[in-house]
């Protein structure tokens, strides 16, 4: 997978939204190039690969073992796991099957299969080495680490690729590698299977990751953090804090809990917890078993949404504008339309590769009042209006903490 970067178009002026209407880049620019490596899931040409593989791209070229080439799409990402959805337009494909990655065993030999340096198609053999890994290299707020750690080479352009047993089953993607020079050093670490197979359902499904959260604080706990608060066990996730009207708090969890299993599958770290959290959505019913002075107790949880919803997003399918923009949008609340003496708007709540990043400078907490002219009141009438748009767009809206009006322009066939 190769993709390039331009430098960001200007702003267009406010007096004049219309006025070259789409900004021709300076000759002095250069395109930044990058490379990676890609896994075809689906023989209709979905490709799982890295976020940062594909991350703040204008364009996605995808060349196949055999040489043939491809303009790809972004279907969605999920940073918090450096996860990336894209598609050509290619059908019969030949994929790979994701296998059951909690069954993968420390010790096991794996494949390695990747473009490293831009060298097509290398495989590399090596062995499991340890599971549920945390090397705190994604820098996201609500991050999930818990990699499959491998001795197999992993070079600078293997992000993204497959990571394989024996039998040719995908046991994860390979995403980082531990070094102090930036090349292979012994060790690599991948996403679980698992969690790859969650990420990609929620994108094709519901146009974003829906993830469910407990709503604590965590600190891993071993020996000497149980001589510290006097617990006479040293495996398990200790409960640290715990959020109002959180699903752990509505579940009877308490802090100074210590989480010991999840439906029955042992907690020994935090990036275990993380793990089997991330592969939930809200609404989610899950039984965990605590350790509580000494007593083990079995709590039925239903997991909440990050903002405390209990159930999953609306669908928007795949084929959603939202994913097209690379964005997702919420309504404006009545207090902050009477604050911004706004009617309402649809409010840019989280911004990733699409139209809107490759093609202006919008910011995340833009607020939508009008798209050519016709008003925005919520989220649902910005959707409706851009799914059958076409051709030139002109977003005009509000910051909260900035004054003035601004606009955005775009266009809907690129």
């Amino acid at each position: 997978i190769r993709s390039s970067q331009s430098s960001p178009a200007q702003q267009l002026p406010p007096n004049n939204p219309f006025r070259d209407f789409f900004e021709q880049r300076s000759p002095q620019q250069r395109p930044q190039m990058g490379s990676g490596s890609g896994v075809i899931i689906s023989d209709e040409g979905y490709i799982v690969t890295n976020n940062h593989v594909v991350e703040n791209a204008d364009d996605i070229e995808v060349q196949l073992n055999d040489n043939r080439s491809y303009t790809a799409r972004v279907i969605g990402t999920d940073p918090t796991t450096d996860l990336a959805l894209i598609r050509v337009k290619e059908s019969d494909l030949p994929t790979i099957p994701l296998v059951n990655s909690d069954e993968v065993q420390v010790g096991q030999w794996v494949l390695a299969v990747g473009n490293p340096f831009n060298l097509n198609s290398t495989v590399t053999a090596g062995i499991v080495s340890a599971k549920g890994r945390n090397i705190n290299i994604l820098q996201e707020r609500y991050a999930v680490e818990s990699f499959i750690q491998t001795d197999a080479a992993i070079n600078p352009g293997n992000s993204g690729g497959a990571l394989v047993n024996l039998q040719g089953g995908l046991v994860g993607i390979n995403t980082a590698i531990a070094s102090p020079t930036g090349a292979y050093s012994g060790y690599g670490f991948a996403v679980p299977a698992n969690i790859v197979s969650k990420v990609v359902e929620d994108l094709l499904e519901y146009g974003s990751v829906q993830r469910g959260y407990l709503g604590v604080s965590i600190r891993p706990l071993d020996s000497e953090l149980g001589e510290e608060l006097g617990i006479d066990i040293t495996q398990g996730v200790y409960i640290a804090d715990i959020m109002e009207n959180s699903a752990a708090a509505e579940a009877g969890i308490q802090k100074g809990d210590v989480v010991i299993a999840i439906e029955g599958q042992p907690i020994r770290t935090a990036a275990q917890l993380q793990e089997r959290i991330a592969r939930r959505r809200p609404g989610d019913e899950i039984t965990m078993t605590v350790n509580r002075s000494g007593e083990k107790i079995a709590l039925d949880v239903t997991l909440k949404g990050l903002n405390g919803q209990e159930n999953v997003a609306a669908s928007s399918g795949s084929g959603s504008v939202f994913n097209r923009l690379g964005a997702r949008f919420s309504d404006v609340s009545a207090e902050l339309a009477d604050e911004l003496n706004i009617d309402g708007g649809a409010q840019l709540t989280e911004l990733g590769a699409g139209l809107l990043q490759r093609e202006t400078r919008i910011q995340e907490g833009f607020i939508v009042t009008t798209v050519n002219d016709e008003p925005v009141r919520n989220a649902a009438e910005l959707q409706d209006y851009l799914q059958n748009a076409s051709g030139g767009i002109m977003l005009e809206g509000v910051y909260e903490d900035a004054p003035g009006k601004y606009y955005y322009a775009f266009g809907m066939d690129r």
